[in-house]
């Protein structure tokens, strides 16, 4: 991994203060306690140097009440935050939305150890729109195609294509298996909740909330490259369902087993591609279709 840097992020942040059983925290309790990646005297220092503010845009400090329902805002700063060494691509652009290929190992909106080491924050640098935000996301270690809102007023109807699934994606991915599948075709059904730790997901009984159809293209040795097409976007949802039918996406280092953390290996990224976006404009009313240009691995 290329080595890190100290950042502040460009963009604040915000928290609300929930309502909490008495006696109250302090402010350095609840923000050590809900954000425990940075360290409790971190949070002290920056409530002493006045870089937590109110709504009023004045600094709160240690003596300051917990207030349920009081809004904070801060600058996150990350002290080593990697960098990523590939390059997002535009593929589309107009006044309304952005469409990007993202590389693999690149998140599409800050998160953990980066703050502007995202496609977001490259967006806004590269096109000078501040207000670019993405319309959904996909995994840091997966590639291709992002769609982002670049217009406020006609957010919703973007918005609206993925919630009620007007837009059609596809993916495309190379998976280990242990011996050539004998069915082409699979419908996958069931119910993904968070597990632990919180950013693995899992499958457990009751009602479905995640469908994926899945087609096999090409078997070669002990990997084969599958089309997935899914119905429903839950976190992971593909990754899990591969790794259901017994075929685990090629460098998953979450599923089937949750392996030891480790710096990124760039020459080998998870296999995974977002490859098309198909919908129909909500305002221009024209068909659109994008396609990555984003590579698989190719393998012996």
């Amino acid at each position: 991994m290329s080595a890190g840097r100290s950042v502040i992020a460009r963009r604040r942040s915000a928290i609300t203060l929930p309502a909490t059983a008495l006696p109250t925290p302090s402010l350095l309790e609840f923000l050590a306690r809900t954000f425990p990646h940075v360290a409790r005297h971190q949070w002290e220092d920056r409530l002493r140097q006045g870089k937590v503010l109110d709504d009023d845009g004045n600094a709160v400090t240690l003596e300051t009440a917990y207030v349920a329902g009081r809004r904070l805002f801060y600058f996150r700063e990350i002290e080593h935050e990697p960098v990523i060494p590939f390059t997002e691509r535009i593929v589309f652009q107009n006044d309304e939305i952005l469409v990007a290929d993202k590389p693999h190992f690149l998140p599409v909106v800050p998160g953990g150890r980066y703050v502007n080491e995202c496609l977001e924050q490259r967006l806004r640098d590269h096109t000078g729109i501040a207000d670019l935000v993405p319309l959904h996301r996909i995994d840091r270690e997966t590639a291709g195609l992002v769609m982002c809102s670049l217009n406020r007023k006609t957010r919703g109807l973007y918005h609206d294509l993925f919630r009620l699934g007007h837009i059609e994606k596809i993916y495309e991915a190379q998976a280990a298996v242990a011996k050539p599948p004998t069915e082409n075709r699979w419908v996958v059904e069931n119910r993904i909740v968070r597990g632990e730790p919180r950013f693995r997901m899992q499958i457990v009984p009751g009602v479905a909330n995640a469908r994926s159809t899945i087609e096999l293209l090409e078997v070669r040795a002990q990997h084969a490259r599958f089309r997935m097409f899914p119905a429903t976007g839950k976190t992971h949802q593909l990754r899990l369902h591969m790794s259901s039918l017994g075929f685990p996406i090629l460098y998953d280092r979450y599923y089937p087993e949750l392996e030891a953390e480790r710096q990124d290996d760039f020459g080998r990224p998870l296999q995974l591609i977002a490859r098309t976006l198909r919908f129909r404009d909500p305002v221009t009313g024209q068909d659109m279709l994008f396609e990555s240009t984003c590579e698989l691995l190719t393998l012996a």
